[in-house]
């Protein structure tokens, strides 16, 4: 009997299985799409992240990132992070990176989809297949999750997120959040000549469209050629009722998500991988759900009220001019999230 089933190859479940394996345990990952998968991201990985890719063994390019800058045309502040750096990197690059060490780490990995799972004492059995334990992490929407009726309902106005990337040389090695009345646009350095930009709102409509309501970014673009297709992702905002379900645990976005505002997606999601399995080895699964809360607070904490903030467009706009005018404070919320 397999010891880890894991539902979904991206960067959460790849990350669980490399944990599990370099544990001892044989672990099997089932994902429907071939390597590498893109979608909307923002493509920064805070410092916390980049060391525990360092610490998987994952080898990975992409720019530096020194620190986070906000932005509103008038107003700037900016905080640079203590000690390492962050990381700007393709999301294909990071896929593909964390597929290549958890092919070498023995990891199987099988073509499927798993949207079901029957539990008994000892076992769980899903897509075919037999093991002591299940990680969900099968993304932002996760099927799983909605299947073991985890899913908790939100209330709160819904956002959304757009990415494009462009093809200029990066002008700064901070990520770039610049504020409007109408939402946040981020900018991340990804590589030599190419920079992401995604967009976060209320307000669905096209990307140029977002755009409009970001002149000061539409001018650092001006001219420059988009670099293939936009991408959406949302609603941002996933709640559940808890991370376990008897033999069941859910890893990265599936676990729930607050919003892309503050970066830590890929951080979070890596941090929840190794508490799952350490928890897993350790014999003591129901401590996961204390872990996630842990690893998590800070985030859940000041992405929430920003998020708040943003939704208020009065209020929004104080936003950059209060950062710039506290710089203490912000530098030290930064480094909370680092």
């Amino acid at each position: 009997m397999i010891d880890l089933l894991v539902a979904g190859g991206g960067p959460a479940g790849l990350a669980t299985a490399i944990h599990a394996a370099r544990a001892g345990m044989e672990v099997v990952v089932v994902e429907p799409r071939a390597t590498p998968v893109d979608k909307a991201c923002g493509e920064g990985i805070m410092p916390g992240g980049v060391l525990a890719l360092e610490a998987l063994g994952v080898r990975v390019g992409g720019r530096a990132l020194r620190g986070i800058r906000y932005v509103d045309g008038r107003h700037h502040a900016q905080a640079s992070f203590a000690g390492a750096p962050g990381l700007g990197v393709r999301r294909t690059d990071l896929h593909a990176a964390l597929a290549r060490r958890a092919a070498e780490a023995g990891v199987a990995v099988v073509p499927g989809r798993i949207t079901e799972v029957r539990q008994s004492a000892d076992a769980v059995t899903a897509g075919g297949l037999r093991a002591r334990w299940l990680a969900a992490a099968d993304g932002l929407h996760s099927p799983l999750r909605h299947a073991l009726g985890l899913d908790v309902p939100s209330g709160r106005p819904r956002r959304f997120g757009l990415r494009r990337h462009y093809r200029v040389e990066p002008w700064t090695d901070f990520v770039e959040v610049h504020w409007s009345g109408c939402g946040e646009a981020y900018v991340t350095p990804v590589g030599d000549g190419l920079v992401g930009v995604a967009v976060l709102s209320t307000a669905k409509r096209g990307f140029d469209a977002h755009l409009r309501h970001f002149p000061h970014l539409r001018r650092l673009l001006d001219g420059r050629p988009p670099d293939g297709s936009v991408r959406g992702a949302g609603p941002l905002r996933q709640r559940a009722r808890r991370r376990t379900a008897g033999r069941v645990l859910l890893v990265g976005d599936a676990a729930g998500y607050t919003d892309a505002l503050t970066g830590e997606g890929v951080a979070l999601a890596l941090a929840s991988a190794e508490a799952a399995v350490r928890c897993l080895r350790a014999g003591r699964p129901q401590a996961y759900e204390r872990c996630w809360r842990r690893l998590s607070l800070r985030h859940r904490l000041l992405t929430e009220g920003l998020v708040r903030m943003s939704g208020h467009a009065a209020v929004a706009r104080l936003v950059v001019p209060a950062a710039a005018r506290m710089p203490s404070l912000f530098t030290a919320a930064v480094r909370a999230l680092q």
